[in-house]
């Protein structure tokens, strides 16, 4: 009972604090007689924000103990939400950016925005991160138009879900903002953002030395000599 007590208090707090510590959520697999879906659903997003680390997936591999919702007050909306929650992950990890966030902002997540994620701090800045680190590991230069659907910035695919990414469009302030606090420099003119040089997106040439000593290689071929080998006829 002392540890859940813990998991209750823990949180609250996360919701409102950009980490997460997964050796807290391993509490509620030793009380799941006392399961409640609000609590697991607040740590499976803020989990989700730790991509590409396993935290979210660890997270489920608690769920398989939890109990019969007959016993809830409320409808559960954890199995509505689980298949949602699971395909968010699964193009956080496939770095789908586009696709995550046309998903995020449809119909079928109104509920989990409405009632779970708006209580979740920094939430969509902590997805932005999520791709800020793919960016900065496949790229060195990337138009506009496309980190933009990465970071969601402007209402990009919200209100402009049929439009090409290789369309002109103007360089909204949130955009220009997030550049500016990142470091990356803008040229206006071409609508390209350059990504300074960092050890993942630098392609260079390796060159592999393998040095093999053999210390008794001398006298491994001496005895070879002096065996005479007939020619088998």
């Amino acid at each position: 009972m002392a540890n859940l007590a813990i998991l209750k208090l823990h949180v609250p707090i996360v919701q409102h604090q950009e980490l997460l510590r997964v050796d807290r959520v391993f509490r509620y697999q030793f009380n799941p007689d006392l399961y409640n879906p609000d609590v697991v659903i607040n740590i499976l997003i803020k989990a989700l924000t730790a991509s590409p680390l396993p935290d979210f997936n660890l997270c489920i591999s608690l769920l398989d103990e939890r109990p019969s919702s007959a016993g809830l007050d409320e409808p559960d909306p954890l199995p509505i939400l689980l298949p949602l929650l699971k395909s968010l992950n699964t193009l956080l990890l496939r770095c789908r950016f586009p696709a995550f966030w046309e998903l995020y902002h449809s119909v079928k997540l109104e509920a989990l925005r409405e009632n779970y994620t708006v209580e979740c701090k920094g939430f969509e800045d902590a997805v932005r991160k999520v791709a800020i680190r793919a960016v900065k590991a496949a790229f060195t230069q990337i138009s506009t138009r496309r980190l933009g659907s990465y970071f969601d910035l402007d209402g990009l695919f919200r209100h402009e879900l049929n439009m090409s990414l290789s369309s002109d469009s103007s360089i909204g302030p949130a955009l220009i903002a997030h550049i500016q606090m990142l470091g990356w420099t803008l040229n206006s003119s071409s609508a390209v953002v350059t990504i300074p040089p960092n050890p993942d997106n630098q392609i260079e040439a390796t060159v592999v030395q393998e040095s093999v000593n053999l210390p008794r290689q001398s006298l491994l071929f001496s005895c070879f000599r002096g065996i005479n080998i007939s020619p088998c006829i």
